[in-house]
Order: C-alpha cells, then structure tokens, then sequence
C-alpha cells in the first residue's frame, strides 16, 4: 500500500495541466486512452466529464486504487495492467492516446519508441497522440538555496511529505532525488531516500520519433509551471 499512498502524494494533486486534457477530451469525440494512468489522477477528471476512458498501467495496485474510486464515484473507468512500451489492446479507435505527466521519460529509448508504435496503432484515422514532457530538468544543489516545495498528504491521521533535494545530471538521463518522510500521530518520524531516472528528451527529438512510427507532428502545448512543479511540454502527433 506504501507504492500507492507514494504515487499519490509525489503525482495525485497535480491539476495544473487538467485543463488541457479536459479541452483535448472535449474535442475528441471518441474514446481516451490515458496511458500511465496510475491510480486515475487524469483518467478519473475525464470520467467525470462523462468522456469513455481506458486507463493503462504496469502496477495492478494502481489501477486497483483507480478502479475503487471509480466505482466510489459511480464512474466506468476499463483497467488494464500492461507495459506502456508494448501494449496490444485489441481496438483501433481512440480519439485521443495521452501520456500525462512524464511517463515516456521512464521508459529509455527503446520503450519510448514502442510506446509510439503502439499509440499509432491504437488511435482512429486522424486522431491524436498527446504527450507530456518535463521541462527545466536543469539540476540544483546545494549551491541553489530554493528547493522546490515538499509533496504532502495526510493519510489516516499520519502525515507522508516528499522533498525534492537534488537533480543530478547522467548525460542522457537526469536523476531526481527525493527524501520521503513519514510523521505518525505519535510522533514517530521515518525518513528514506527515493531516486527518479527521468530521459532527457526533447521536443524536436519526440517529433522525429513519432514521425518515424507514422505520426505526424502538431504544434506543441505549454503548460506552465508551478510553485511546487516545473512547466510540462505536451507533444501533439497526429495519427
């Protein structure tokens, strides 16, 4: 259960690209795959617009958490565990395959461009394959005095934060390093190391990726950033 109370604290209250995805799902008039779904922070905002939303995960924990909220908010979200790098779903007509957040940048090159051959071979004739990057993966340490804001939720009286306190750079990718810490009722105090290995990817270089796999480019979205988050690139490829 720790993965997901995790999950939910380091990714479940972002909502600053929901408008976005929102105008997006209105424009699609067709069924969404949200890929990378975990447990239904962007799959559950479009349920609730009455949009028919498919969510794709790796982790069954995730998409169990996602499936009982679900049906807590009498919403139908289909779950389905699968690798985002190589997935085969039996169907051809969604209006929109999205990757919110930065689910590519986890998946090294070789999943990125199976995850583009897999949305191209998922989404209707003319459709669109939305995807998010992460920008400003600039590091900082200790010589930089403003660290981005700790991640908080209270769950069941005990309090998990998630500080952000290094990016370091690995040439082609960057390494998030978080300190995650656990304050119970009581006062006990549990602290631990988390580390994050984001690709570095750009948009032109997702373009060209996504042309190779029979897509074709649109111009990219901005959504900026945040006091707690950085800005995120959406790149928009037409199938």
């Amino acid at each position: 259960m720790s993965d997901v109370i995790w999950h939910d604290v380091e990714c479940g209250r972002y909502d600053a690209d929901f408008a976005l995805w929102r105008e997006l799902a209105a424009q699609a008039n067709g069924p969404i795959l949200d890929v990378g779904a975990g447990t239904g922070r962007v799959a559950l905002e479009l349920a609730r617009r009455g949009h028919e939303v498919v969510a794709l995960d790796r982790d069954p924990r995730l998409l169990g958490v996602l499936a009982d909220r679900a049906h807590g908010e009498g919403l139908h979200v289909e779950t389905v565990v699968a690798d985002a790098g190589n997935f085969k779903l039996g169907r051809h007509d969604f209006a929109i395959v999205m990757a919110p957040m930065q689910t590519v940048q986890l998946l090294r090159r070789e999943g990125r461009l199976g995850f583009l051959r897999s949305a191209r071979a998922h989404v209707a004739p003319g459709a669109l394959v939305a995807i998010a990057l992460a920008d400003a993966l600039e590091c900082f340490d200790a010589d930089h005095v403003l660290l981005p804001l700790p991640d908080r939720l209270i769950v069941d009286s005990t309090l998990y934060s998630s500080q952000p306190v290094a990016l370091r750079d690995h040439g082609e990718t960057v390494a998030i390093e978080r300190i995650r810490e656990i304050l119970t009722a009581d006062g006990q105090r549990i602290a631990s190391q988390d580390i994050l290995h984001l690709d570095r990817v750009t948009i032109a270089q997702l373009e060209t990726e996504g042309q190779a796999a029979g897509l074709t480019p649109l111009p990219a979205r901005i959504v900026d950033a945040t006091e707690e988050h950085v800005g995120t690139s959406v790149v928009m490829l037409r199938g």
